[in-house]
């Protein structure tokens, strides 16, 4: 009778506190959110300020820049991705070469490199002593390279259109300042939560504030490109504004799995540069074959 009075005590101790709701969650991440709005922006000028003269020079000097950038964020998500034991030479190598394919070759030279990635993934893999879980290793690194390597390249794609300088600078105002006016909109009007279980900041308020913002500013960058009607810069705006949304919470949804809030200080108060260009993974790809469409 003793020991089951003192389990009648003891249970509401060890029962579980029930998961909080969506609401709750949405009002703690507005409390944390901080004010170093200027810090911010402090930290993104040098950033837009190198954004802007490899966009300008292009060529080898705007695919090495890339390779770099790359490296980095593919550095970022191996090591939250350290429990799977990422092949990490596999990754850099697959995305410097299909940076390269993009800027001396071109599409088919880059499916040559994915394809070609999945044998040498291989490979280092069977070298290594300890292959417990390498099915895993071998995911986790491949997955870098279809999110971050397809991405990066496409960007080289894209500069390397015709008027590919202007495109790309259009497309990264429309992506940074969608995501600005996002942001803006959301602390302003925002009050439904959009996807609460993986961003529980983001409000729909916020992501049609982002969808205009990101849209115009594409359209009125494109007023000073006589090369680019109205109509398609519109058009190529748009799709550009719908779709960072998306490489946003693709990456939160990463983010939120490996229980990770920031996945580096490259960017200081942005964080790393996956969290900085995770909406570019996806817009750059979207801009390269609208523009090819459109114009």
């Amino acid at each position: 009778m003793r020991r089951a009075s003192e389990d009648s005590v003891d249970a509401p101790r060890r029962r579980r506190a029930a998961p909080p709701s969506d609401a709750v969650l949405y009002r703690r991440e507005r409390r944390r959110r901080g004010s170093s709005t200027s810090a911010r922006v402090l930290v993104a000028l040098p950033w837009a300020a190198f954004a802007i003269l490899i966009t300008v020079l292009g060529g080898a000097v705007f695919a090495l820049a890339v390779i770099g950038l790359g490296v980095v964020a593919l550095h970022e998500l191996y090591r939250m991705l350290r429990a799977a034991r990422p092949l990490i030479l596999a990754g850099f190598l697959t995305l410097a070469a299909l940076v390269l394919a993009a800027e001396y070759g071109g599409q088919f030279q880059m499916m040559l490199v994915v394809a070609l990635s999945v044998p040498l993934t291989f490979l280092l893999a069977a070298e290594r002593r300890n292959r417990s879980n390498v099915t895993l290793a071998m995911a986790s690194t491949l997955f870098g390279v279809l999110w971050i390597g397809v991405g990066l390249s496409h960007a080289v794609l894209l500069r390397e259109l015709s008027h590919g300088g202007g495109l790309l600078a259009d497309t990264l105002i429309g992506t940074f300042l969608g995501d600005t006016g996002a942001y803006f909109g959301g602390r302003l009007w925002g009050a439904r939560p959009l996807a609460p279980r993986i961003s529980p900041t983001k409000t729909i308020e916020g992501l049609i504030a982002g969808f205009f913002v990101g849209t115009l500013a594409f359209w009125f960058a494109g007023l000073y490109q006589d090369w680019l009607s109205n109509g398609d810069a519109l058009v190529i705006g748009a799709c550009v504004a719908a779709t960072a949304p998306l490489g946003d919470l693709f990456e939160s949804l990463v983010k939120r799995d490996l229980a990770v809030k920031d996945t580096g200080r490259a960017f200081g108060e942005h964080g790393g540069v996956l969290d900085r260009l995770d909406a570019a993974f996806f817009t750059v790809v979207v801009a390269y074959y609208v523009a090819r469409a459109v114009t």
